[in-house]
Formats: C-alpha cells, sequence, structure tokens
C-alpha cells in the first residue's frame, strides 16, 4: 500500500510539472479609467534568460477572459510544450478590440496592444521586444489578433486568426459592431476602416508573420477565404489553413495548437 501510494504522489508531481502556472490577474486601464481582469499562462520551468515570449490570445463575441482556459485547459500544458507564456485578456462582451470611434468609453485596442503588455512585462520575465510577441484570437479575437497585429506591426511580431470575422460588413446586423463604429449611413467608411479585409491593403509586406485558419462549414469562412485570396493577390506572405469544422469550441481547441506551433517557430527564428 504504501508503495501503491508513493508510486501515486510520484505520478501526481510529474502530471503537475508538466503543466504550466495559471494565475488571474488584474490589470488597470488608465484609458478606460477601469481594473479588468486577465488570465496568465506561464511554463512551470524556469524561464530563459532573455524572458519567455508571449502570445496574446483573444476571446470571441459574448466571452471574457476565462473562456480560453475553462475551454481549453490543456493550454496549460502547451505553454510548457512550445516555452511560452500565454496571456488572455478580456475583450468586454463586443469591443471588437479597437478604439471604437463612435463610443469614447470603449478603448480596447488601447489595453490590449498598450496597457496589458505593459503589465506583463513589468510583472513577468518576458522578452519586451516584437520578436518575442504575438497576438491570435477566435471569431471577435481573431479578427482583433489580426486587425491589431497589423495596426502596430512595429510591435507586435506576428499575428493570427481562428474563425475570424474578418470583414465588419458581413456583420452589419449582428454582434453589436455597429454599436462600435455607427451606423452604415453616417459612419460609412468606418465599416471598411475598421475591417481587416480592407486594413492589409495598407500594411507593408512580410510584417507581421501571419496566420489564418477557418473551419469550412463556418459561417465566417467564405470571408476568411476571401480575405486569403485577397493577401494572395497583394502579395501578403502569409499561411492559411482550412478544414472541415465549424463555428465552435470543437475546432478551436484544435486550432490553437496550429497556432502556438507557428508562433513557437517564428520566435525561435523559423
Amino acid at each position: 500500500m504504501q508503495k501503491l501510494i508513493a508510486s501515486l504522489f510520484l505520478l501526481l508531481i510529474v502530471n503537475c510539472a508538466s503543466a504550466g502556472w495559471v494565475d488571474t490577474v488584474v490589470i488597470r486601464s488608465q484609458a478606460m479609467k477601469k481594473d479588468i481582469r486577465c488570465v496568465v499562462i506561464q511554463p512551470a520551468t524556469v524561464p530563459p534568460a532573455t524572458g519567455w515570449p508571449v502570445v496574446y490570445l483573444l476571446h470571441g463575441y459574448s466571452g471574457n477572459y476565462s473562456n480560453w482556459i475553462q475551454k481549453v485547459p490543456a493550454l496549460s500544458t502547451y505553454a510548457d510544450k512550445y516555452g511560452l507564456m500565454i496571456v488572455c485578456p478580456d475583450g468586454d462582451y463586443s469591443s471588437w478590440y479597437f478604439d471604437s470611434p463612435v463610443d469614447s468609453s470603449m478603448r480596447y485596442e488601447t489595453y490590449i496592444a498598450s496597457e496589458v503588455p505593459a503589465y506583463i512585462e513589468s510583472h513577468y520575465s518576458v522578452v519586451p521586444d516584437k520578436k518575442g510577441r504575438a497576438i491570435t484570437g477566435l471569431s471577435m479575437g481573431g479578427h482583433g489578433g489580426l486587425f491589431l497585429g497589423i495596426r502596430h506591426a512595429d510591435f507586435f511580431g506576428a499575428c493570427g486568426s481562428m474563425s475570424g470575422g474578418v470583414d465588419l460588413n458581413s456583420s452589419r446586423t449582428r454582434f453589436d459592431v455597429s454599436k462600435r463604429i455607427g451606423d452604415t449611413v453616417r459612419y460609412a467608411a468606418n465599416w471598411d476602416n475598421y475591417s481587416v479585409l480592407h486594413v492589409v491593403e495598407k500594411m507593408e509586406k512580410g510584417t507581421p508573420r501571419m496566420i489564418i485558419d477557418c473551419g469550412t462549414e463556418d459561417f465566417f469562412y467564405d470571408i476568411n477565404h476571401h480575405l486569403h485570396e485577397k493577401m494572395v493577390k497583394l502579395k501578403i506572405p502569409h499561411d492559411y489553413i482550412e478544414r472541415p469544422g465549424k463555428h465552435d469550441w470543437n475546432y478551436w481547441a484544435n486550432a490553437v495548437q496550429y497556432q502556438l506551433l507557428f508562433f513557437s517557430n517564428y520566435f525561435r527564428g523559423g
């Protein structure tokens, strides 16, 4: 019996050692004058002298900071496997991850691309350079990952999207988009200016490194495929994945592994 207990105890230690540490922190947004929760997943091992590279992982519409770790608890294992920190900030119910041009209380581009990284880099041992930063997400967060990665290419070295709502014009009556950028009559230009599908036209070729992934049964599939074709035409390098799958957690739990591998290779200079 004592040998059995000792064996189980050893197994528990080994299993714990193979998964990263998961913390929930509160990060102050000076831009929005409020405290916002954030999940931080770091490898259980000692960080390298240069610090951990960081992947900022964004949730979708109606979600929150805890969605990713609750739905995909294996993220703590992936942090160890790929040798990186995963940060899951809160993007509100429907921020779409930009500073709203019609609602001054919504400043989530400033928060995600500036305030959250500033906190992470002052409290953890991480790489304080674009070569150690990547950003991605699902659905609304997929749009956010590409939008912020492209607009802040001097800050993020790589970006991605899973099932991203990459053309806001496809959601004119859905997902609170009009609340964030205004109606299509008075604020018509906003619908293109804040859509990844059009933002790519102004990006510098080759920066940042990009990966786009969407299931063929996803209601955002057509706009993702259109974005891919447009980027090919514009000669913008990117990895593009499409395979059977819907707009659901079964797909994203699998897709996030491809994204983390892609970013891990980028961080290693691949």
